[in-house]
């Protein structure tokens, strides 16, 4: 009498899965969401704080093998719940998640428990996903990854540099394939230095189309903006999806309303890069930027390559473009002298138990003194009324320049080195000359009303990360997603770094 040989299930590798993977393997009982939970937990505890230290996460959700299990019993019960039904998304420790604290990487914060959840968080819940954890940021929201509270993010690639910043956290966790896809939040270059220094892609989108309601810094200030990270472009459209729509707590959505189409992943287009007029960017205009340095030439290197990849995948090279005044105007940045206290109250005034009424009462706190340096100063950076009318006139200058430029030329995009120099080592950053943000094109805190998006380009002869941009006009938000995902197509140039292969 024989028997039927035992037919086993083959154990599900979370190493660069996409949603679609996620989505066959649920539909066909090879997993569910509590074992895929497990699986990128288990992958925090070996990498984060153990291994290689990646030190991405701040918060694990301690509830998220409860909420696995609820959707794994809506989905045998009625199927997905939502188009990220069971998905893990980490969240940059800048946007609430109840239950969780908004730590802002900082001692300061770190017993801070906001009442509800941030706009986007609740939609990503209501769309089926899984808030696994809150990642690592720069203090206070800006600069590279070092905070009081953790201290610093190290790059899977290099551990002893920095993955960038601020939103550096989010990019380490998806590079390092610790969850499926993760939201960032970007005011000077925060999403798209740090996905490129750790090799996945990441979108600003247009301002207005997703809200910041129930993020630090967000309305009344305009530059600051959340988006998605991902390690396809595939995955940041389906994320975007589910992040966009108004937000009555955000009037600055309202500029989105009518701008959003059906779908963002109908713009993924294999042969999106045919017939496409590309206007390559090549002006230094990184901070702190060393155009002579051979670090920066490696990059270059990176990127002359990408720009023949674009030629060979159809496109037409207009090279170079030249956006007149570009430097000039970009060096009339500055801050608001109100903007800063202003969105403090907005976002603080969310809950019934802020832990400082102004940032002026924060930084009297003990805990402020221990604030990584950088961050103190952006704190305590001022600015007068003259000098921030002048950026504002900036602002609307460069706007018409560029799409001037873009105009003239018929331009569907402008594509620039995503950052122009290589990961900074870790003890530069967090020791003097306190090296910080270096090689980020800040080119977006003026054209808040353009999206951008950046797609891995390969690797530097020192085997670091590098990438490229892709910039468009107001709400063309689709036409980047297919630009970014024919090139991504044409070249596949991310691979997953060696610290933290599959366990």
């Amino acid at each position: 009498m024989s028997s039927k040989p035992s037919q086993s299930v083959t154990p599900f590798s979370v190493l660069e899965a996409t949603i679609d993977d996620i989505h066959s393997a649920y539909k066909s009982g090879q997993l569910t969401s509590r074992q895929l939970v497990q699986i990128y937990l288990d992958r925090i505890g070996a990498y984060d704080k153990k291994g290689p230290a990646i030190n991405a996460i701040i918060t694990v959700n301690s509830q998220a093998l409860e909420e696995a299990d609820r959707l794994d019993a809506a989905f045998k019960a009625s199927g997905f719940v939502g188009p990220l039904h069971g998905i893990p998304v980490i969240i940059k420790d800048q946007a609430d998640a109840k239950g969780m604290p908004t730590t802002l990487g900082s001692l300061l914060f770190k017993n801070y428990y906001p009442d509800r959840d941030a706009f986007v968080v609740e939609k990503l819940k209501n769309a089926g996903a899984i808030i696994l954890a809150k990642a690592t940021l720069g203090e206070l929201g800006g600069g590279d990854t070092h905070g009081s509270l953790f201290g610093s993010t190290r790059n899977p690639y290099a551990l002893d540099r920095t993955v960038g910043g601020s939103s550096g956290g989010s990019a380490a966790s998806v590079s390092a394939n610790f969850a499926t896809v993760a939201v960032g939040q970007e005011g000077l270059a925060s999403i798209r230095r740090p996905s490129i220094w750790n090799s996945i892609t990441g979108m600003r989108p247009t301002a207005g189309l997703v809200s910041r309601g129930g993020v630090y810094a967000g309305w009344p200030d305009i530059n600051g903006s959340l988006g998605p990270m991902a390690r396809t472009v595939k995955d940041l459209a389906a994320l975007l999806d589910v992040m966009v729509g108004y937000d009555p707590e955000d009037p600055l959505t309202s500029r989105g309303v009518g701008h959003v189409p059906d779908s963002y992943t109908k713009f993924l287009d294999k042969n999106g890069l045919k017939g496409a007029r590309l206007g390559i960017l090549r002006e230094p205009m990184g901070y702190h930027a060393e155009p002579d340095s051979e670090d920066f030439k490696k990059i270059t290197e990176v990127f002359d390559k990408a720009v023949a990849e674009l030629k060979a995948a159809g496109a037409e090279i207009i090279d170079p473009i030249v956006i007149p005044k570009l430097n000039e105007l970009l060096a009339k940045r500055a801050v608001s002298p109100t903007g800063g206290d202003e969105s403090f109250k907005v976002y603080f005034g969310r809950s019934a138990k802020a832990p400082f009424k102004s940032r002026e009462e924060a930084t009297r706190s003990p805990d402020f003194a221990k604030v990584v340096p950088g961050s103190q100063s952006r704190w305590k950076r001022s600015s007068d009324v003259t000098r921030h009318y002048e950026y504002l006139l900036a602002q609307d200058e460069l706007m018409i320049n560029l799409l001037k430029v873009m105009a003239d030329n018929k331009l569907d995009a402008v594509v620039h080195k995503a950052v122009e120099h290589q990961p900074t080592l870790i003890s530069q950053g967090v020791n003097p000359p306190y090296v910080d943000q270096k090689g980020a094109p800040h080119i977006n805190t003026f054209l808040v009303f353009v999206p951008t998006i950046v797609v891995p380009a390969g690797f530097t002869r020192d085997n670091l990360p590098a990438g490229i941009s892709f910039l468009g006009r107001p709400y063309d938000d689709g036409a980047m997603i297919k630009l970014a995902y024919s090139y991504e197509q044409a070249t596949h140039h991310r691979r997953p770094p060696a610290s933290t292969t599959p366990l």
